[in-house]
């Protein structure tokens, strides 16, 4: 496993990935990091988190409120990080499903902004550290790199596009976070606790601060301590160039 190498220049980097929140917990150090010396993010969320409730005890909570404050939320947590204002598809929480589709949706998205970098998750990770890998993860991570290859830099894909004026387009590499199959990490250990502040302004989501910092500060590496710690954000990274 190797660090990455540095970049030449400033690179144009798309993140997408399913909900509000997926970006800060799974590599909001890497991208706080890339910001930092230089690179341009722009985060592209599939769904708006508008299932990310319980209506037992938030009975005055609704799909479509909570989809308008996550998108607040997300914007908040863009601003910590650095990054762009945050885009939205907004397909429904829960029932993304890697078709046609929505892979046409991602090519189009793709050809649209022209990303050096594409960062998304890994579709075989079915096991997370919390359980069993959210569904949608697994989709968002299936369909953004059935749209990679062979899709978006071929112009015999989806002709419908061409004519809305979306010309092919290839990333240079692809940026796969939760993954169990790692073969890149990433020394984050100086925006740790920028990742920290920015997966708190998910409020929605965060129902003990407490826990969730120790939590985080927890996860340093093995060879590192808690009073001198170092941490990492792995990934499986594949380059086309």
């Amino acid at each position: 496993m190797t660090q990455p190498e540095s970049w030449d220049s400033p690179k144009n980097i798309l993140v997408i990935l399913a909900h509000p929140d997926d970006p800060e917990f799974f590599c909001g150090g890497t991208l706080a990091k890339w910001v930092r010396v230089g690179h341009t993010i722009t985060y592209l969320l599939l769904t708006c988190g508008d299932k990310g409730f319980n209506p037992t005890t938030q009975p005055d909570m609704t799909p479509d409120r909570l989809c308008g404050i996550r998108h607040t939320e997300q914007a908040e947590a863009a601003k910590v990080i650095g990054a762009n204002p945050p885009l939205f598809l907004d397909l429904p929480d829960g029932y993304l499903v890697p078709d046609l589709n929505l892979r046409r949706d991602i090519v189009r998205e793709i050809r649209r902004h022209k990303p050096d970098i594409l960062v998304t998750c890994d579709p075989q990770n079915l096991f997370a550290l919390y359980g069993i890998n959210h569904p949608d993860h697994r989709a968002c991570g299936q369909v953004v790199l059935d749209a990679v290859f062979p899709a978006a830099g071929n112009p015999a894909y989806f002709p419908d596009l061409l004519s809305q004026g979306f010309e092919p387009h290839m990333p240079k590499e692809i940026w796969c976070s939760l993954t169990n199959q790692p073969n890149t990490e990433v020394d984050v250990t100086e925006t740790w606790d920028v990742k920290i502040q920015a997966i708190l302004k998910h409020t929605t989501q965060v129902q003990d601060v407490e826990k969730l910092i120790e939590r985080l500060k927890s996860r340093h590496t093995e060879d590192s301590t808690d009073e001198n710690p170092r941490y990492e954000e792995k990934f499986r990274v594949v380059k086309y160039s």
